[in-house]
């Protein structure tokens, strides 16, 4: 408890909200006590209550016993959509915070959407924030009376999509990124995608633009580093971001495993860079590298460049197969959701806040996420 009473000496003031995350610090600290068995029959004693009242969400890259206690698991993409279509009158999220918004967004006015752990970020998502892209989008507004389309990538701030839904623009996952392009491309001439530069540079790619056509904002740089007549030329407009997870995996280590197992398949997540894309046998979202698995012939080897806990239960799923990881890469801020805290927040549903957003930010980031929810 050392970390916590440190914590109280900080923040006196009872009304301060760091003090409620102390409180639901030490409360949780009681159930972090408790035998994980004692702690799953609490999770499925409570889910047995609720009923139809409660549905759980959960990420693929959730810890297996995570994602076995969740009613539906799947992609930003798949979850989207039950958030969407969900009944019931509490939606938990397993996943990052992102994602909660989403599902905030999308879900009904009745229901409550919660998150278990409120701290778990996506540094891909923070790698981009409000002032860094209105003064990008300014800049370019400069620079070129072409039209352009903000996407954003799934994995932002709700602040985000609601600046592409109130500029013409939509949400993509790495699963119809792909059709997000076409969809910006019969509206505008020049698309400019945030945060991760790699799924922006892959999908590109597929359609046939590269070189010239792609060009990087870096943030960090006067005018992104980037000049006038680059943006001019260019048709996308790539932000300078990245996913951690994805990053760790180089050439070298598909190289590695081909030379050691000949013949073996190697797939990964588009937003690896483009050279392990590129070497790859087959790229996509995690739904697609769930469904390539699956596919393979029985004895099949196959080498997988995503989070590891998704991997793990590719391989637990697919026993006639060999299943195994391209490197070890985990998302630590997917691994912050754990038993203790999903049990927390069943046992108190109807005390904890719920994931908010202020109304215009909702409506904008509605009007973006119902774009990308209409594409076929």
């Amino acid at each position: 408890m050392s970390i916590l009473l440190g914590f109280a000496a900080r923040h006196q003031n009872a009304k301060d909200p760091d003090v409620k995350n102390f409180n639901r610090l030490a409360r949780l600290d009681e159930y972090l006590k408790l035998p994980e068995n004692e702690v799953v029959e609490r999770i499925l004693s409570k889910k047995a209550e609720l009923g139809k009242r409660l549905i759980i969400l959960g990420h693929h890259y959730q810890r297996p016993r995570i994602a076995r206690l969740s009613d539906f698991v799947g992609d930003s993409f798949g979850l989207s959509e039950k958030a969407a279509k969900a009944g019931g009158d509490f939606i938990v999220f397993c996943g990052v915070r992102f994602m909660a918004e989403s599902a905030a967004i999308l879900c009904q006015p009745h229901q409550k959407v919660l998150h278990p752990d409120p701290d778990a970020g996506c540094p891909m998502a923070d790698m981009a924030n409000m002032d860094q892209v209105n003064a990008a989008w300014k800049a370019l507004e400069n620079w070129t009376g072409s039209k352009k389309i903000p996407v954003t990538y799934m994995n932002s701030t709700a602040e985000l999509k609601a600046f592409c839904g109130q500029r013409d623009g939509i949400v993509c996952t790495s699963s119809n990124a792909a059709k997000a392009f076409d969809w910006a491309f019969s509206r505008g001439e020049k698309i400019f995608f945030f945060p991760d530069e790699h799924l922006g540079r892959n999908t590109a790619k597929k359609m046939g633009i590269t070189g010239a056509d792609v060009v990087v904002w870096d943030p960090a740089k006067t005018n992104g580093g980037l000049s006038q007549d680059e943006v001019k030329r260019a048709r996308v407009i790539l932000w300078a971001g990245f996913c951690p997870v994805h990053m760790e995996f180089k050439l070298k280590d598909i190289q590695h495993v081909r030379h050691f197992y000949p013949g073996c398949k190697v797939v990964v997540h588009p937003e690896c860079e483009k050279e392990v894309v590129d070497a790859a046998d087959a790229s996509g979202s995690t739904e697609f590298i769930v469904k390539y698995v699956a596919e393979l012939p029985d004895g099949e080897t196959v080498f997988v460049g995503t989070e590891v806990n998704l991997i793990t239960r590719l391989a637990q799923d697919n026993p006639r197969k060999k299943v195994f990881k391209l490197q070890r890469s985990l998302c630590l801020t997917m691994y912050q959701i754990n038993l203790a805290n999903l049990a927390y927040t069943l046992d108190h549903l109807d005390e904890l806040e719920p994931v908010e957003l202020s109304p215009s930010v909702k409506a904008g980031a509605k009007t973006a996420l119902d774009r990308m929810l209409q594409l076929v």
